[in-house]
């Protein structure tokens, strides 16, 4: 699952990156540290630019609301529950099918954040000693520092509520595609706490390494056989995971400071 993640990275430097071609300055964001859905994000995309003589698909780093709202949905409300396609099923949904064939993007990140609730706190929960056990976030992230790219779907919805001219008028969202959490020792792991992704949460986003950006975002492949073969998850070890502060779990906190690592969880948890 990915239900909150950080994206601190400027336009410039996601353009050396992702050897973006376009971006226009009103698509700029600010860094955030706290991405929650619904939110507007950055996303890197391929698409033929309107009105432009060369036909050929231009790289652009463009901002989505993080949510998908099919083309064919009667309203928007849905968006906070489509923020995850799991990529074993993305093929045969009705509500990403058709992007996953046409509309596909990377969602740039430095990590993101998941919840863990520890052994002992769970046996609380069970023994009805406590309602709402006290769960630990933990900051996943490339180990070498570098981007996390996130495979991601694109869709456009229009509201027929709103004129033409109305700047609400379309809505350009997203959604972030999921896959089984890894069960390899993560590379550094704490002494303390879970020493393998799944032992964090079952889901985790898909990471695209490099060497499938360009497959990934190619408007001209639509098969879907071809493109459930970028679906595999990505080499294990690339990722380190460690707990951060409890700060996070309140959408109002921002800054660079709910990245920085704690020595050890907050409260002794039991893995």
């Amino acid at each position: 699952m990915c239900g909150r993640y950080a994206s601190s990275r400027r336009p410039e430097d996601l353009a050396g990156i992702f050897a973006i071609e376009k971006w226009e300055p009103e698509e700029t964001l600010e860094p955030d540290w706290n991405v929650a859905p619904t939110k507007e994000v950055h996303a890197v995309l391929d698409r033929l630019l309107k009105d432009a003589a060369d036909p050929r698909p231009v790289r652009q780093l463009r901002k989505l609301r993080w949510g998908l709202v099919p083309s064919w949905a009667k309203t928007p409300e849905g968006a906070a529950r489509m923020i995850n396609a799991r990529s074993e099923t993305v093929h045969e949904k009705p509500s990403f099918r058709r992007a996953f064939t046409t509309r596909r993007c990377i969602l740039p990140a430095d990590g993101y954040y998941e919840w863990v609730t520890g052994a002992g706190e769970r046996d609380l929960e069970v023994e009805g000693r406590k309602k709402r056990p006290r769960k630990q976030p933990y900051f996943v992230t490339p180990a070498d520092g570098s981007v996390f790219a996130m495979a991601g779907l694109y869709e456009f919805w229009r509201d027929r509520t709103l004129p033409d001219d109305h700047p609400r008028a379309w809505w350009a969202t997203c959604t972030v595609l999921t896959t089984e959490a890894e069960t390899t020792p993560l590379a550094g792991a704490p002494a303390e706490g879970p020493a393998t992704l799944a032992q964090i949460h079952p889901r985790m986003p898909l990471m695209l390494t490099p060497d499938r950006w360009d497959a990934w975002l190619d408007p001209s492949r639509t098969d879907p056989a071809e493109l459930s073969a970028l679906l595999a998850p990505p080499p294990t070890g690339l990722v380190r995971a460690y707990p951060v502060a409890t700060a996070v779990s309140n959408v109002r906190n921002n800054g660079p400071e709910l990245l920085t690592e704690l020595d050890g969880p907050e409260e002794a948890t039991l893995f």
